[in-house]
């Protein structure tokens, strides 16, 4: 339930984030459009520059974990946990990355084709 609010939430989010900055509501490209792309170029490159690292970080923690745990069935489940979770985190942050360029792409759409 609390996922569901959650997806809920950033659509509904991202309908107010074209429906606002879209390019149709001004009379020209404004300052404001192109400083929120360069801020979502910024965030984009900041989380992948820093995401990819801690998602390898994690993963290697998670096999040596389950590499090294002799048979305790805990750390064997804590290492698998371990594993998928970066997994799953690291394709939710590209899974981000490609949200990010698609508004990028519907806020910098020019309508008039000037």
């Amino acid at each position: 339930m609390k996922k569901l609010y959650y997806l809920f939430y950033i659509i509904f989010l991202i309908i107010i984030i074209i429906n606002f900055l879209s390019i149709t509501s001004f009379a020209a490209y404004p300052k404001l459009v192109s400083t929120i792309t360069n801020a979502f170029d910024k965030v984009k490159t900041w989380l992948l520059n820093i995401a990819t690292p801690a998602a390898a970080v994690a993963v290697g923690t998670g096999v040596f974990m389950k590499k090294f745990s002799f048979g305790d069935e805990e750390r064997l489940r804590t290492g698998k946990r371990l594993i998928r979770g970066s997994l799953f985190s690291y394709a939710f942050i590209l899974c981000i990355d490609l949200i990010l360029s698609a508004i990028r792409l519907l806020v910098s759409y020019d309508v008039g084709g000037e």
